[in-house]
């Protein structure tokens, strides 16, 4: 024993301060390795990897349970009922109030010299175009063949060149649409387009409604047609809207809706409420919301935050928290704050960009509903409407942050509505432009331990290098000093059984 301890301290005392510097160097360098590798899965990838591996490959070597075992494997229907929700709760959406490209998003990128919109979401707008303006019997008639072309074009410049040639042939409805969206470079000339346009399209859609009865291929192009009425009406509504003739535009969305009762799909009543906080119109917009804000239809912020405001108004003219934490809140007020909470739930998002604490930038074509997209499309146009209500903003800065409180685990379960996706930020990343814009992520993701581990290692191992580089003599000592301390319990334990046991049994015992 005595021989060991001495073979010991000669081997410490060999030691040079050259070599602690190049040990700590070592250490710090491999710690910072791991931190970088750790930190870029991490942002990648939105989890730990040695954590991953030691859940996915350790726990079963050790005997944890399996996460596709059969015990497991099977769900409740409340469960499955909650994971098909929120499959559904990450589809993709067209913005309803999505901006023109060729007036607005084209004037913003010759200005800042940055792309408003990111490939994924022009490309899903480019199938949506191919949905609802192209069908099977487009190569009969010339000028549609083309547009079935153009449509499909990455180029903006050959879509354009494309929608004139076949303007050369005959007015067509989709061509000029096009020419609207990507080409004109106001608003005004845009509607001078869609006016053309509706001539073109109202002239087909007569045709095809009275042959759409006499085959697969005639109710085919009558459905195509429909859709281009629509789509048209609506942009001619929005160009009224953006014009400034505010009354305009709701009529044209009132008829609109009539006559096409059953295309929700465009969520059109999403713009009428837009033009009807424009109005200051409140009965109508409550009226709107009676019908549309049912348990059966899908929610959007538009929708939740709207009927927030509504509530919000009746009340946050006198509202004072210090006020309301002396006496309580009245039935209003408490109605008022259950509304916000309903739609901090829906989508957490939106608060930030109403209170200003995040900037805003052009919406996209596309949103993910309950993610950061909808809630810039959804505050870039309706921040003026909660700044004209007196005390609107001041209401939701005070009382939406305690919706956290009542949904602490918001991915497991949900309060008045299903557990929050948590694929919206992955999606979110597609559609938003992240070179200048941070996306807003919840629940917030924190750093995981050995990210947090790894950089405490790294940050004292390199302290320990540079202290032994520059006081080898001192750092020496303590390192010898320091050493001694952590076999100290060792050695006292030893000697203790040095002196009980017979000199004869630990002879054997360290030949042994």
């Amino acid at each position: 024993m005595f021989g060991t301890e001495s073979s010991l301290s000669m081997f410490l005392n060999t030691l040079t301060p050259k070599f602690y510097v190049a040990l700590t160097g070592t250490s710090s360098l491999i710690s910072g390795l791991i931190l970088i590798f750790e930190w870029w899965y991490f942002r990648k990838y939105g989890t730990s990897f040695i954590e991953q591996v030691s859940v996915s490959h350790l726990r079963p070597l050790l005997g944890g349970v399996d996460s596709s075992s059969p015990s497991n494997a099977n769900t409740s229907n409340g469960e499955a009922d909650s994971n098909r929700q929120s499959v559904s709760e990450c589809k993709v959406w067209r913005n309803p109030l999505n901006l023109f490209r060729g007036a607005e998003y084209n004037r913003y990128t010759w200005v800042t010299g940055r792309e408003p919109l990111t490939y994924y979401d022009m490309n899903l707008s480019a199938q949506d175009h191919q949905t609802f303006f192209t069908c099977d019997s487009d190569h009969l008639r010339p000028a549609d063949a083309i547009m079935q072309k153009a449509w499909r074009e990455r180029n903006p410049q050959a879509r354009i060149s494309a929608a004139h040639e076949a303007l050369e042939l005959e007015d067509c409805a989709t061509a000029y649409i096009l020419l609207a969206e990507e080409e004109a470079t106001t608003i005004m000339e845009a509607e001078r387009l869609f006016k053309q346009a509706l001539k073109a399209g109202e002239s087909c859609y007569r045709r095809s409604q009275q042959l759409q009865h006499h085959g697969t291929q005639y109710e085919a192009q009558h459905r195509r047609d429909t859709n281009v009425l629509v789509y048209i009406k609506r942009r001619l509504a929005m160009c009224s809207r953006k014009l400034g003739r505010t009354r305009e535009a709701v009529k044209m969305m009132r008829d609109l809706m009539k006559e096409f009762p059953l295309l929700s799909m465009f969520n059109i009543h999403e713009n009428l409420l837009e033009s009807l906080l424009e109005l200051q119109n409140y009965a109508d917009v409550q009226a709107v919301l009676a019908k549309y804000d049912d348990i059966s239809l899908p929610k959007s912020a538009t929708i939740c935050y709207t009927a927030a405001l509504l509530k919000a108004r009746a009340v946050s003219d006198k509202f004072s928290p210090e006020a309301a934490s002396r006496r309580g809140l009245s039935t209003a007020e408490m109605n008022a704050v259950e509304a916000i909470h309903r739609a901090v739930e829906f989508n957490p998002h939106v608060p930030k960009y109403l209170l200003e604490m995040k900037s805003l930038i052009l919406p996209p074509e596309h949103i993910l509903k309950r993610g950061d997209s909808e809630a810039i499309a959804y505050a870039f146009f309706h921040l003026q409407h909660w700044k004209r209500v007196e005390g609107a903003l001041n209401l939701l800065h005070c009382t939406w942050e305690g919706t956290f409180r009542m949904i602490p685990y918001p991915l497991e379960k949900g309060h008045l509505f299903y557990p929050y996706p948590i694929c919206t930020e992955t999606a979110d990343r597609e559609l938003l432009p992240t070179v200048f814009h941070e996306v807003s992520v919840y629940p917030k993701k924190e750093l995981p331990f050995f990210i947090l581990f790894t950089a405490g290692l790294c940050s004292f191992t390199a302290m320990l290098a540079l202290l032994t580089h520059q006081f080898p003599e001192l750092m020496g000592v303590f390192a010898k000093a320091f050493l001694s301390t952590l076999f100290a319990p060792l050695n006292f334990i030893m000697e203790k059984v040095e002196s009980i046991l017979p000199s004869s049994l630990w002879h054997q015992l360290t030949r042994i």
